[in-house]
């Protein structure tokens, strides 16, 4: 290789100019929640969202979708939102209660999450056995007895007006801020069903829940409570 000294005729030539890329932009994440229920869950998945689309807007945007449908025809709603988005999902996050529906529908439904994913988009199962209230409740500790879903909203009521927060109700817009200093507490006790109930459908594993993977996945970008 020549070390003499470049003339100054190159200097003006082509390759002697420093390239000027045009910087890439980066494509922030986008996750889609679709929820079962219209009234409780979208309030508690929508606190997370303006929190997470106001702080990191470059990284994450999250969208929350309160179908109205349950099971089998809750993932038919999640895939045509996704087949519809022009921007295109690297996450979908189906929520529901396992209830009193017919397990074959609960456990197909996880079934079909697994199926339909693909290199673009992952369908995820988040389903609480019975009721998304249990995942609220693991919040103040961990409970294995597998009651009727029913008798979560009394036990909510009584942490809460111990207090000062006044009576659980399904519709209540602020449970996201009052549960988020507890969230850790929620997740490990999660986990903890989670390997008790390891080897079981999701309509045998009662209590259970999955809230806390989509939880874990978004708790980077949680960073405050609104």
């Amino acid at each position: 290789m020549s070390l003499k000294p470049l003339k100054k005729s190159d200097f003006n030539k082509s390759w002697m100019k420093a390239r000027r890329d045009k910087p890439k932009k980066i494509q922030p994440e986008y996750h889609l929640i679709v929820t079962e229920g219209t009234d409780t869950e979208p309030a508690y998945f929508g606190s997370m969202k303006d929190v997470i689309n106001r702080a990191y807007p470059d990284r994450i945007q999250l969208n929350v979708h309160g179908a109205g449908d349950n099971t089998l025809s809750l993932f038919q709603k999640a895939k045509q939102l996704a087949s519809a988005s022009a921007n295109g999902y690297k996450h979908v996050w189906v929520v529901y209660d396992t209830d009193d529906f017919p397990a074959e529908h609960i456990n197909k439904t996880a079934q079909l999450c697994d199926e339909e994913s693909t290199e673009e988009t992952t369908y995820h199962a988040i389903w609480s056995n019975q009721c998304i209230e249990l995942w609220f409740l693991l919040h103040f500790s961990f409970m294995q007895s597998d009651l009727h879903r029913s008798s979560y909203w009394p036990k909510l009521t009584e942490i809460l007006t111990a207090q000062s927060l006044g009576k659980y109700e399904k519709n209540r817009v602020d449970m996201y801020q009052i549960l988020f200093p507890y969230i850790e507490t929620a997740i490990a006790n999660a986990e903890k069903l989670e390997k008790i109930n390891e080897g079981k459908l999701p309509s045998a594993a009662a209590p259970g829940t999955k809230l806390h993977v989509l939880v874990e996945k978004l708790k980077p970008y949680l960073t405050e409570a609104i």
